[in-house]
């Protein structure tokens, strides 16, 4: 990625099987379609291997989260606001006991 830093890389195996993994770098501009300067990719897995949760920037197609099967756009503000939104909707999804 040329020019950028990177500003969390993590990965947690959870006891269970589970995986969470959390990629976000600083770029010297912002990707086309997203209005900040971060590339991230935030991801929970169930141990069966379903990508159950996604919060991303995909270029071109700007900041959006996966929630199971639905895909919606996700408005950036901060890193800190990224990590709590997405370990949110991990609790949230753990509570139901699934998703869509």
């Amino acid at each position: 990625m040329g020019d950028a830093h990177p500003v969390l890389h993590y990965r947690r195996d959870l006891a269970n099987g589970d995986i969470i993994q959390v990629v976000v770098w600083l770029l010297p501009q912002p990707l086309p379609g997203s209005t900040h300067d971060y590339k991230y990719r935030l991801h929970y897995q169930q141990a069966n291997g379903a990508e159950v949760i996604r919060f991303d920037n995909e270029r071109g197609k700007g900041d959006h989260q996966h929630i199971g099967n639905t895909e919606t756009l996700y408005h950036f503000s901060t890193v800190r606001q990224l990590v709590f939104d997405f370990y949110a909707a991990i609790r949230a999804a753990r509570r139901q006991g699934g998703l869509p």
